[in-house]
């Protein structure tokens, strides 16, 4: 045999297109020649081919060999195709001989890894994405010992590891078959997971409305914004919200994985399951963010999916790297375009973030300590644009804690354990009526599940005209309303519900025009008072 064929996969954002990795070996000057746009690491591995071959006591063919990756036209990057080349060379020139004993029926078998010097195989990156597509057709994957733990959760019963060039090589040959990967075991991950607990919701002193906002964001999975000084708590009320929310399923956990493998990172086994937090700090750029690069790699939206996004001190990151959040928060999707690739990848992740109610955090303190202008107010608050705001379904002030609220003995607070029960019987109830989760509804599934009754039909009509409500903001409070009703077990949203949801949305209640007296939201403000809340002082 002078052509020999291999099959792989190569890794294009969350696909694995078929790779077959074909070598052939003529008679001439020695040369070796790999083509198809391999990438510069791919080429480097003709040094690393030819010194794993010699050093498992294989010769290296003389004369000509040409690899060709096929299709011409794909990108091929990373090591992944060490094993194949190496394989491809084995057999075309006859040192390893197909098994005459297997079935004609047997799957296809796809190889995968990066070699070593002296032939080990070194784990690659990205394989569980190869690994889904590879399921979907039944074909049998030959992975590295060190991808085995990442691959198992898929396919284990198509896997096979191995740690040397030399135990492939017996595979094919026949001369002793590679076990199949063991299956994922649940157990241990609950054990990795079990070493760091969660921060507990009952640690959070006080704050009471954001404590109340953020189950609500956590049972719909709705955005939120909390407002207020520092050192009240707004970072601890974020890092709390995944304790609050459900486990994945099996689907939701795969594309978490599958995302993370793509990703710059590689995927931790002891991590498969639990739900993404992500927390960029505020100098990320709009590629750190969105996704992009030379390869369109998924950003933090993406990397956030079925999770949560946390972005502190919201104010300082770039006016470019906030408005690129619009859209996604929309579509729950996007598409990061290079010149040579366009990928589009999901980005349904719940976005909380935390903002200072002014440029010194100081505002609304009784010490009368800010002396902060309401023209710095204002462009402070600028930096948050109203599109953006427009798209967030909650908006809550978090005030100044009295000391009394540190000295007094602790009140039997709520525990992160109880509301994470209640948030998963309310999903429940979303998935079952509905099909996904309030926050994801439809403009025609908002018409249908959270049309309010008649007397919240009416403070909603009143309200938009009084708060000068955009449509988007109107939908955006009837999901949110809708969660509240769930929560206390009503049927469909009454006026009750309505109002709460207007109180979550604290800074249109200071955005329009001054409600008048008696208004849901407060009193009547001052034309020229800073359009946020935390103006107030505490009693």
């Amino acid at each position: 045999m002078t052509v020999a064929r291999v099959s792989c996969r190569a890794q294009i954002g969350l696909e694995a297109p078929i790779v077959q990795v074909e070598v052939n070996l003529a008679a001439g000057l020695p040369a070796f020649c790999i083509v198809g746009l391999p990438a510069t690491v791919v080429k480097e591995s003709k040094e690393r081919v030819r010194a794993a071959l010699l050093n498992s006591h294989f010769e290296f063919p003389a004369g000509r060999i040409t690899v060709s990756l096929a299709p011409a036209e794909l990108p091929k990057e990373g090591g992944r195709y060490d094993l194949p080349i190496a394989l491809g060379i084995l057999l075309a020139s006859g040192q390893v001989r197909p098994s005459a004993r297997r079935d004609a029926c047997a799957p296809v078998r796809e190889f995968y890894g990066e070699l070593g010097l002296s032939g080990e195989l070194k784990p690659v990156r990205g394989l569980l994405i190869a690994a889904a597509h590879a399921r979907a057709q039944g074909h049998e994957l030959i992975v590295p010992r060190g991808n085995a733990a990442e691959i198992r959760t898929v396919a284990p019963a198509l896997t096979r590891a191995a740690g040397h060039l030399l135990e492939v090589c017996a595979h094919v040959s026949g001369a002793a078959a590679l076990p199949l990967a063991p299956a994922a075991d649940a157990a241990s991950g609950e054990q990795a997971h079990a070493g760091s607990p969660a921060p507990d919701l009952a640690e959070v002193r006080g704050q009471i409305q954001a404590k109340r906002a953020l189950v609500i964001a956590a049972a719909g999975a709705h955005s939120l914004l909390l407002v207020g000084p520092p050192g009240v708590g707004k970072s601890m009320l974020a890092q709390r919200l995944p304790g609050l929310l459900p486990p994945l399923s099996d689907r939701e956990a795969l594309e978490v994985a599958a995302i993370a493998a793509a990703g710059p990172a590689s995927l931790t086994h002891g991590c498969f399951g639990a739900r993404p937090f992500r927390a960029p700090h505020h100098s990320a750029s709009v590629a750190a963010l969105v996704g992009g690069g030379a390869r369109a790699q998924p950003g933090e939206i993406s990397l956030a999916h079925h999770g949560v996004l946390f972005l502190d001190e919201l104010p300082e990151f770039e006016h470019a790297v906030l408005e690129a959040l619009r859209e996604p928060l929309e579509s729950g999707r996007i598409a990061v375009s290079r010149a040579a690739q366009r990928v589009e990848y999901p980005a349904a992740f719940q976005l909380i973030a935390t903002m200072n109610p002014c440029p010194c955090g100081r505002l609304g303190d009784a010490s009368e300590l800010c002396r902060c202008t309401q023209p710095q107010v204002r462009r402070y608050r600028a930096r948050v644009s109203g599109p953006l705001l427009d798209r967030l379904d909650m908006h809550v002030e978090v005030p100044w804690l009295r000391a009394a609220d540190f000295d007094a003995p602790a009140r039997a607070e709520e525990s992160s354990a109880a509301a994470a029960e209640r948030v998963a019987r309310v999903r429940a109830l979303q998935l079952e009526r509905q099909g996904v989760c309030n926050a994801r509804l439809s403009d025609e599934g908002v018409r249908r599940w959270c049309s309010p009754d008649r007397p919240g039909a009416r403070l909603l009509e009143t309200s938009m005209h009084r708060l000068g409500l955009s449509g988007r903001a109107r939908q955006r409070l009837l999901k949110v309303a809708r969660t509240i009703a769930d929560l206390a077990g009503a049927v469909i949203p009454g006026r009750a519900a309505v109002a709460e949801a207007l109180m979550l949305r604290c800074l249109d209640r200071g955005a329009g025009a001054p409600p008048a007296s008696g208004a849901v939201g407060g009193s009547a403000r001052s034309a020229s008072a800073p359009s946020a809340p935390c103006s107030r002082r505490p009693a």
